[in-house]
């Protein structure tokens, strides 16, 4: 009796577990279940992770990587994407510079951009030479800042050339005579006010401002330069009838080699120094005959300054602007 109330229980139970354990078709459906809620997963964005962690190493050993499984090299082109796209972005963002380039100086303009207009202040017995000249040409260097000073020099306010109205007489005799020979009249200054030799004065005391010896006075000591005679306490050119000039070719404008440059303290400018070319000798030479001609008396030391002879203001130094 024992017996059959056991085997009966046995029968009980395997019947329970077989109830409990689905059927073959029964996981099949769960696995198509599952797989239908993967996908609709899939289509919605989210990520469907279905490999274990080994397969996972080894898609990452493979196609190199990393532990989050994305590509380094992909990564890399992203980084830089991002960085141009924000660079572009900074770019479009920064408002433009609304700071003007700075004009051109009066220096750096062409004379033909700059006109200037003659104060005509002028003392009785005196003009604008360029009224005079036809054809004279004009490089006044003591308005501009090359010359032996470096600067631009005390009472020369533009770039014009001024004389007594014999001085100028006289020149224009010899533009006459050099016309046909195809040469015109290069001046490089005329009148000189008093106050521009003063600045001279200063100049030649100061002996830290060398900034112009190599071009001018490479050989001289410019507290020396009084004393031999290439500047003057009292000039010629403030009594209104001195000027230095040169020739230059009538269809080019060039300046003629005449075998040293203007103002330059040294030996070279002696009208008969050695060193120079025959071209050279014969130059100095004509300027110097035409203008003696003319009614010019040269200064040895200088081929390029000359002083009317009967000049009208022997005595009397001036000193009115140039403007």
């Amino acid at each position: 009796m024992r017996l059959k109330w056991l085997m009966l229980c046995f029968v009980v139970l395997l019947a329970g577990c077989a109830a409990s354990s689905p059927s073959a078709d029964n996981q099949q459906q769960v696995t198509n279940s599952a797989e239908e809620k993967g996908s609709d997963k899939d289509k919605d964005g989210s990520v469907n992770e279905i490999s274990s962690v080994a397969d996972s190493e080894g898609i990452e050993s493979a196609f190199g990587t990393d532990s989050n499984g994305s590509d380094p090299a992909d990564d890399a082109l992203q980084q830089e994407s991002h960085s141009e796209a924000l660079t572009e972005s900074a770019k479009e963002s920064e408002p433009e510079s609304t700071i003007e380039p700075e004009p051109e100086s009066i220096e750096a303009q062409s004379a033909e951009e700059v006109e200037f207009d003659k104060k005509r202040e002028l003392p009785e017995g005196f003009v604008y030479v360029d009224e005079v000249l036809e054809h004279a040409l004009y490089d006044i260097r003591y308005y501009g800042e090359y010359n032996f000073v470096g600067e631009q020099i005390d009472g020369y306010n533009a770039p014009f050339a001024i004389l007594s109205e014999k001085a100028a007489a006289a020149l224009k005799k010899v533009e006459q005579a050099m016309e046909p020979l195809g040469y015109v009249l290069l001046i490089y200054d005329a009148y000189r006010p008093q106050k521009a030799v003063a600045h001279f004065g200063r100049w030649a005391k100061d002996e830290q401002d060398e900034r112009m010896k190599e071009q001018f006075y490479p050989d001289v000591d410019k507290s020396d330069v009084f004393e031999l005679g290439f500047l003057a306490r009292r000039s010629g050119h403030s009594r209104g009838s001195t000027v230095d000039l040169t020739l230059a070719d009538k269809e080019t404008g060039e300046s003629l080699d005449m075998g040293g440059p203007y103002d330059f303290f040294g030996d070279i400018s002696a009208h008969e120094a050695a060193g120079l070319t025959k071209e050279q000798s014969e130059l100095r030479l004509l300027l110097k005959e035409t203008m003696v001609a003319a009614g010019f008396e040269p200064y040895r030391k200088e081929w390029w300054h000359y002083t009317l002879k009967n000049e009208p203001y022997p005595k009397k130094y001036f000193d009115f602007d140039v403007e």
